[in-house]
């Protein structure tokens, strides 16, 4: 009688247990990650990572937030409403936020374009029938570029260079990336200092055209970083594991990039302005994955902070490398 009382306890208690739902297992429980990325060439490869679901295969969960300005996304990580600046982030706004609140960022990849590497980040805009060919060619003229500060600051410094006053002999305008191409289309600006796609889509149109390929790249540094990957050193003292596996799906997303951009370009159309029939005319980013950025690469991002200092937008000289996440930091 025991024994029978035994195994109908332990058969009913067997029942009861494959009734209840099933316990969330280890693989199951994902870390959620909040990112700001900007609708251009240089964020590719957080594109690619979306679409070929690194992060999730590396167990995150990303929310992905999109802005029209680079600031926007420096704002949103000093705020705290975002974790990381997905590739394509400000560089310059992210030297002048640190020196406002230090401590507070780390960069771990560079995204731009170069004369010598044949890679295009950036053009001088104008319409398909404008005799300007040069920023000497902008007195009296209205010159767009992106809403902000590191783009303001770049088109002043490339002016002063071709001999103009800023401040007197060119009207300098806000423009979102979306709006850039058509201003000058439609004469609302004579030209704008635009990243790609704006150049490509142009050209694709036939309605606009580079008169200069890579200004800042002749002007600044060969190759020229005006993006970055950034993420907060909070995120990363609160969650160096996870931190740890964002730089990693980002560095195979580059390198996926990199090693073959004639097959992923075909994710643009989802995330920027290009059209599907324009992805093949699209210029290929110069992008730089966290494992690979060398001496070459912090000189060149440092010939960007030293314009903003010569600008005066900066306060005091800032050595770039101490703003750089280290391999240390995160186990690598």
């Amino acid at each position: 009688m025991t024994d029978r009382l035994t195994r109908r306890t332990f058969s009913l208690a067997a029942l009861g247990t494959a009734l209840l739902p099933a316990a969330p297992t280890i693989a199951q429980v994902r870390e959620r990650v909040v990112i700001a990325w900007l609708p251009i060439m240089q964020t590719t490869a957080f594109y690619v990572a979306l679409e070929q679901k690194l992060f999730e295969k590396a167990g995150i969960d990303v929310e992905a937030v999109r802005f029209e300005a680079p600031n926007q996304i420096i704002d949103s990580l000093i705020s705290g409403r975002a974790d990381l600046g997905a590739p394509g982030a400000a560089a310059g706004i992210t030297a002048l936020a640190e020196e406002k609140f230090p401590g507070t960022f780390k960069v771990f990849g560079l995204q731009g374009g170069g004369i010598k590497v044949d890679r295009i980040n950036d053009g001088l805009i104008v319409g398909k029938d404008s005799s300007i060919t040069s920023f000497g060619d902008l007195r009296g003229k209205t010159l767009g570029h992106l809403p902000g500060i590191q783009w303001r600051t770049i088109s002043r410094h490339l002016v002063r260079k071709a001999g103009l006053d800023p401040d007197k002999d060119i009207r300098l305008v806000d423009l979102a990336v979306g709006l850039q191409l058509s201003a000058v289309i439609a004469g609302s600006a004579d030209a704008t200092l635009s990243l790609e796609p704006v150049g490509s889509i142009a050209v694709a149109l036939g309605q606009a055209k580079r008169a200069i390929i890579n200004p800042c790249s002749g002007s600044i540094a060969d190759p020229f970083y005006s993006g970055v990957s950034v993420l907060t050193t909070k995120f990363l003292k609160e969650r160096p594991e996870t931190a740890r596996k964002v730089v990693q799906v980002l560095d195979e997303a580059t390198r996926l990039v990199n090693d073959d951009f004639a097959n992923y370009r075909a994710v643009l159309p989802k995330y920027t302005a290009i059209k599907p029939t324009q992805i093949d005319i699209i210029a290929q980013p110069y992008l730089r994955a966290f494992v690979d950025i060398n001496a070459t690469d912090l000189a060149s991002y440092q010939a960007l902070v030293n314009v903003f200092t010569s600008e005066g937008v900066l306060k005091s000289r800032m050595d770039v490398s101490a703003i750089m996440l280290t391999k240390a930091e995160v186990g690598l």
